[in-house]
């Protein structure tokens, strides 16, 4: 791959810098607390890019390193004085004593790598984090449907989708005991309970989601993190999928009452209708036997002259 490929690719299909920070600042709830518990302990960044994450922790006065392969995301890093090396993410992590780190992060990098190696990663993350400590992996989400057959292989290092079930499982058998499911970066609007069209749920499940694991905390130390893992974030293809049944199933019931309705009206027309012939055809009737009786016929010459006298 050319040089700098990658830090133009990311520019442009990545997101502005103030983007790409304000989507991460959905996780400062999970490691400010526990930064809070060890102010000396760091974070580490795997792949870490253009530095987002990085600059977040930064501001919010949480210790961090980066490591990236890319020349061009590094630069990057140090234009703003973050605290960034180029390194293997995996060979990195071997050489770190345990339970040294607070945290450990990988955004849009578990996609990246072959299964074990991936294996490996989860594991070594485990050995270096300490009690309490979390591993945060975001990667396209699957679940997508637009994402998951065409977006992702718009990036040519990607090796293949993870399903949110398979990478939950690879990080509990690592021995994390508690994980929360985040589904990200959906659009705002169907939130709530606007209308979804079919192309909604084809296209706009949350596009990323993140697995977010957690050691168990110490019985000296308090988890402060109660709150975080509650929260319930994203839409799933089930929840659009659901909804847009709903709405078909609201749309054929209004339609059935508006037929319904139309059915009963036309009934009562029919029923008008042949009332008011029933009473004509008796009106015809009595006229006919009207003009039967002798007295009618008798008075028919005064009807004659009672009308000339009229003209």
């Amino acid at each position: 791959m050319t040089s700098n490929f990658y830090r133009a690719f990311e520019d442009q299909y990545r997101g502005s810098r103030a983007l790409i920070k304000d989507r991460l600042s959905i996780y400062l709830p999970f490691i400010t607390p526990l930064a809070a518990q060890h102010p000396n302990q760091a974070a580490l960044d795997l792949g870490c890019g253009r530095g987002e994450w990085l600059e977040l922790l930064q501001e919010h006065h949480i210790k961090a390193q980066g490591v990236d392969l890319d020349d061009g995301m590094l630069a990057a890093c140090r234009e703003l004085g973050l605290n960034v090396q180029n390194a293997n993410a995996l060979t990195h992590l071997k050489t770190l004593p345990n339970q040294s780190l607070i945290a450990v992060t990988g955004f849009h990098l578990a996609e990246h790598l072959p299964f074990e190696a991936l294996q490996e990663l989860i594991a070594q993350a485990r050995r270096v984090l300490l009690p309490a400590g979390l591993l945060i992996l975001e990667t396209p989400n699957p679940e997508n449907l637009v994402v998951g057959t065409a977006n992702f292989y718009i990036d040519p290092t990607h090796q293949r989708p993870l399903p949110a079930q398979l990478l939950s499982f690879l990080i509990e058998q690592q021995g994390f005991t508690r994980l929360k499911h985040l589904r990200l970066q959906e659009n705002p609007h169907l939130r709530g309970s606007t209308p979804v069209s079919l192309f909604d749920v084809l296209a706009h499940a949350s596009p990323d989601y993140a697995i977010v694991a957690q050691i168990a905390p110490s019985a000296t130390h308090p988890d402060p993190l109660e709150a975080a893992f509650a929260t319930d974030h994203g839409l799933s293809l089930h929840s659009l999928a659901n909804r847009y049944d709903a709405q078909l199933q609201s749309t054929l019931q209004d339609c059935q009452a508006a037929t319904q309705q139309a059915q009963q009206s036309q009934v009562w027309f029919t029923q008008q209708a042949e009332k008011n012939q029933a009473q004509a055809d008796q009106l015809a009737r009595e006229l006919k036997a009207l003009h039967a009786t002798i007295l009618w016929r008798l008075t028919n010459p005064l009807r004659w002259f009672s009308e000339k006298l009229r003209r």
